[in-house]
């Protein structure tokens, strides 16, 4: 039933084709698609009808939906042509997975984050700031970022004032959260009765008696035989985020300014924070932000521009930094009290005492994670036309700072336990008492955990004329970057020499062209400098005179464009890849009686590159954007990326005579294709006002060239397939009994037993092992479909807005501690596992059967572990209510209210029973959140 939702869902979304961004009434006053401004940093914004670029752009009308911590969560699910993904983590690290049409090369996907222009991290950006988020796709659009832009890029613009005016806004958010899919383990009992399962499977002695299984589950000795819900013993069910939000925006005759204040106070889900008197050892977020952008006429010909930003943000966790989540991911609920009875926290020699999850969260006090930042750049723009009419030069300088300190206040703590004894007329007994670890005083440590500075240089010409039915923009520019960063080999220096036009003919037929040499130190001598020319164009076809009697088209534009983009990325993230390197190790050349040296052993290592060059990327896109019925808005993709030169390693090149590690080469071939479909459709019907719409993306890949070693079977050729495909063996069920097992093919990972997976002889040899590894479902990093589905409408200032999120194409690998893959290493067992494990009485299983000891059988990468990881979500959900300004006036303060109640991420049709299939690992789970909301101007 749950498949049967998912794909009527995917259907319509594919039929109503996904979200334009919608309309900003501040950037387009005439409410006309067409009007949309696009911005590719060529210093200069043109129309949606002039660009020529592959642009979606999302909107200020739509970029605080979700009541997110920052900008990157804010906009998942919007913004034609971006794959934005959500991360599971604690509320201060749990930040979105960004790409631009999906997987793209061999090196990496990552796309360029800008804000106001400079390279920054999206994830410190409130959405309140924010004007717009454009996302660059082609060639076009990513041309003048140089060696960065060939995965696309990602352009954060943040607001600013208006001439003659004043305003304070303020916006409140009280935001409950709630734990979505929180694990549930067995019980002490169960456990007890799965172990004793397991080691029957496996041919041992059962670990409990009865008499303990039912101390277990009677809890009558509960320091002997505990029964602890670890998961609930360490975590509230709920917790509390506040966010304030002040701007103040306005200005005068010759000057703007933009100043906003963003405080962020978030309280995590440790159920028992507050033990201690003089701290907390709450998972604690607090957070303030402080922008102020500025813009000043200096004289009638002069412009300065100042953009300021800091952010202060300080992240407490337990002590010790503790994974809560991985200790209560691992340790049953039989092992120990949370404390013993002389008060000692639980431990034993079996489950380590600092593995209780507990006690990590309230004995071993805190740890404190600060950051701070301040981003700044300044802009000269001077008109030039005293000498040259349509002449203007530009100037910007940027700093950016950021370091992070770790303050360490953990301690230690004593645990144990008592031993369970022989069992005497019905009663336990006390073998022992376990004792182990120290009380400490709480540590006084503080240390820079990493820093980085940037600072970014660009100056140029532009020059802008019309003559007749002509019209130009053209750009001459230079800039220079540098970049330092707390690591080693980490200091990078690029720059670019651009230069950029734009023609238009008869405000119908407009194209583009761009030239970038780009320079990088990262890349070896010879190859540092290279050339990026694109050219694109577009014809407005609904300007030319057969249509004006086509009442029901508006707009209607044809575009194209091609053209290299180059890379400097590096292989396997190695500086020196051109130099041959050397490895000095601790084992002594024997040059005395004694076999003793004081030289170590020095060895070649990876031979050097050599003809090396850098990867390149020539992209290909066509794309048609329309307007239909005065309301529709549609914009359709199609695209091609040939990458090519990516860094691999050359070991399928040389045969393992050389000796030493094969060099890296540029051979690496990708090639990457899609379509992107995007619809808004606004219309008012009397008193209502609705919208429609959504976005539809394919994005496929396929490599072409790793130079991958030999293969022994065809089967195991990775070379043709997509990029991060997952490999594993097919499983074709259970084995039944021994008889099943004798006469099938041997499988060589472990000693099999019924109840044991059974493998797919793949290769044809007559034995199961790693030669029989094939593709198998899907990526897992990436999902080669991606959409999404908004409608709203709004009465009387009465409204509401609804926008639902889906992927398809997408698989995940089920082999999380505990909740599939249990019981190794001592760990429990989820509850979900323990009621679909096989046993002679269930052989239809959805799992193997119990095992206490490493099954390496049972615990390879195969189709019983794979899962379909296709999810349509409710993202968010607005019920909001605009107060009449009729009342508002009476005020004579208040110029605009706004009430609102959000709903965010609250449903989930999926195909995982007990996980979310954004995240289904050991950590911790993603929050459903409810949010009420107030908005006042004055």
């Amino acid at each position: 039933m749950k498949r049967n939702k998912i794909l009527v869902l995917s259907l319509l979304a594919c039929i109503t084709i996904p979200a334009v961004a919608q309309q900003n009434d501040k950037v387009q006053p005439d409410g006309k698609y067409a009007d949309q401004t696009i911005d590719v940093g060529a210093d200069k914004v043109f129309t949606r009808d002039e660009s020529t670029a592959s642009v979606s752009v999302i909107t200020v009308k739509s970029t605080d939906n979700r009541s997110a911590r920052n900008i990157g969560n804010s906009i998942i699910g919007q913004g034609s042509g971006l794959i934005s993904l959500q991360n599971a983590g604690n509320y201060a690290a749990a930040n979105p997975t960004f790409y631009v049409r999906g997987l793209q090369s061999l090196s990496g996907s990552n796309p360029l984050i800008l804000v106001d222009g400079i390279e920054r991290d999206i994830n410190n950006v409130t959405p309140e700031e924010v004007e717009s988020v454009t996302i660059l796709k082609d060639a076009a659009a990513v041309a003048l970022y140089g060696y960065k832009g060939s995965n696309g890029a990602v352009l954060v613009t943040t607001k600013r004032g208006k001439y003659n005016s004043k305003s304070v806004k303020v916006n409140f958010d009280h935001v409950f959260n709630f734990m979505a899919n929180k694990p549930k383990f067995v019980d002490a009992a169960t456990y007890s009765g799965a172990v004793n399962e397991a080691r029957a499977n496996d041919g041992l002695a059962a670990r409990y008696s009865d008499d303990e299984i039912a101390a277990f589950k009677s809890g009558q000795y509960p320091y002997l035989y505990p029964n602890v819900n670890w998961v609930d013993e360490t975590f509230h069910d709920n917790a509390v985020t506040n966010k304030l939000n002040v701007e103040f925006t306005g200005g005068g005759q010759k000057f703007r300014y933009y100043t906003m204040i963003d405080l962020i106070s978030d309280n995590g889900f440790i159920a028992n924070p507050d033990k201690n008197d003089t701290y907390s050892t709450q998972n604690k977020y607090v957070k303030a932000n402080l922008r102020s952008n500025l813009d000043i006429d200096l004289t009638p010909s002069t412009k300065l521009k100042v953009n300021l930003f800091g952010v202060l943000n300080e992240a407490s966790r337990p002590g010790d930094s503790a994974d809560l989540w991985d200790l209560v991911y691992s340790l049953p609920s039989a092992a120990y009290p949370i404390k013993d009875e002389s008060g000692n926290w639980g431990g034993n020699a079996t489950w380590d005492g600092t593995k209780n999850p507990v006690a990590q969260s309230i004995g071993a006090a805190y740890t404190k994670n600060n950051t701070r930042s301040l981003f700044s750049d300044i802009t000269i723009d001077q008109d030039l036309s005293s000498l040259l009419n349509g002449l203007n030069a530009r100037i910007r300088v940027g700093y950016d700072n950021t370091s992070n300190i770790i303050e360490d206040h953990s301690k230690t703590y004593v645990y144990g336990s008592a031993t369970p004894g022989a069992w005497v007329d019905g009663i336990p007994t006390v073998a022992g008492n376990y004792t182990g670890g120290s009380d400490s005083e709480m540590s006084t440590d503080a240390s820079t955990n990493s820093f980085s500075r940037r600072f970014h240089f660009d100056g140029g010409f532009d020059y802008q004329q019309a003559f007749g039915k002509h019209s130009i923009y053209s750009q001459l520019k230079w800039d220079y970057e540098f970049q330092d960063l707390y690591a080693v080999n980490s200091t990078i220096y690029r720059q670019n020499f651009s230069w950029w036009t734009h023609y238009g003919y008869n405000n119908r037929y407009f194209a583009d062209l761009a030239l970038v040499e780009s320079g990088s130190n990262r890349l070896a001598p010879g190859s540092k400098w290279a050339l990026s020319p694109t050219l694109s164009a577009a014809w407005v076809i609904s300007r030319e005179s057969f249509m004006k009697d086509v009442k029901w088209l508006n707009f209607l534009k044809l575009r194209a464009s091609a053209g290299l983009i180059n890379a400097d990325y590096l292989p396997d993230d190695s500086w020196t890849y051109y130099i041959q390197q050397y490895t000095i190790s601790g084992t002594t050349y024997p040059f005395n009686s004694g076999y003793g040296s004081s030289f170590g052993m020095t060895t070649l290592s990876r031979l050097a590159s050599e003809d090396y060059t850098h990867e390149k990327a020539y992209k290909y896109n066509v794309g048609i954007d329309a307007t239909l019925f005065s309301g529709l808005d549609m914009t359709l993709e199609g695209y091609y990326q040939h990458r090519k030169d990516i860094w691999v390693e050359a070991d399928g090149k040389y045969t393992d005579v050389i000796g030493v590690d094969a060099p890296y080469e540029n051979a690496g071939v990708v090639n990457s294709w899609g379509f992107e479909a995007s619809l808004d459709y606004n219309k008012k019907i009397g008193e209502v006002t609705f919208n429609l719409g959504g976005e539809f993306n394919l994005n496929r890949n396929q490599i072409k060239e790793q130079l991958e070693e030999p293969r022994l079977y065809s089967n195991l050729i990775q070379t043709g397939h997509s990029l991060n495909q997952i490999y594993g063996l097919k499983a074709i069920g259970f084995f039944k009994d021994q008889n099943e097992i004798d006469n099938s093919p041997t499988q060589t990972f472990s000693a099999v037993k019924p109840g044991d997976i059974r493998y797919e002889d793949v290769n044809r040899d007559g034995t199961i092992d790693a030669n029989d590894k094939t593709a198998i479902g899907y990526s897992s990093v990436a999902p080669q479909l991606y959409y999404s589905i908004h409608f709203g409408a709004e009465w009387k200032g009465l409204g509401f807005d609804v926008m639902l999120q889906g992927v398809g194409r997408y698989s995940a690998v089920l082999n999380t501690k505990s909740m599939y893959w249990p019981l190794i290493n001592n760990t429990t067992i989820s509850q979900y596992y323990y009621d679909n494990r096989w046993t002679a009485d269930n052989t239809d299983a959805k799992f193997p059967r119990l095992s206490s000891v490493s099954n390496a059988n049972n615990y390879q990468t195969n189709t019983i572990w794979l899962a379909d990881r296709s999810f349509l979500k409710l993202r968010n959900i607005e019920v909001y209510y605009n107060i009449p300004e009729i009342l508002l006036k009476k005020t004579n303060i208040v110029n605009a209210a706004k009430i609102y109640l959000r709903g965010i991420d609250l449903f989930s049709f999926d195909h995982l029973a007990v996980s979310d299939p954004e995240s289904y690992g050991a950590t911790n789970p993603l929050n459903k959140s409810v949010v009420a909301g107030l908005s006042v101007t004055f």
